[in-house]
């Protein structure tokens, strides 16, 4: 889950993957704007077959809590 996710992280910012780490905030370490973030959320619904409540994810801060709720979401929807 966590690899997946960073794929797509790299997708919307120009970061290398050896430096997303867990602990990376998408804003402030990553360099996400919001429309990024929501894209890529979106992205990541088709990817993982999960449908993200919005509200929920406008509390992620890290790679590492994406990667959590995805997972969380994927066992819910199996």
């Amino acid at each position: 889950m966590f690899e997946k996710l960073v794929e797509l992280i790299c997708n919307y910012v120009e970061v290398e993957p050896e430096n997303v780490h867990p602990e990376s905030r998408f804003v402030e370490d990553l360099g996400f704007s919001s429309f990024d973030f929501m894209s890529m959320l979106g992205e990541a619904e088709e990817e993982f077959g999960v449908e993200i409540d919005p509200q929920k994810a406008s509390g992620i801060l890290t790679v590492q809590e994406a990667a959590d709720y995805l997972e969380a979401l994927g066992k819910e929807e199996a």
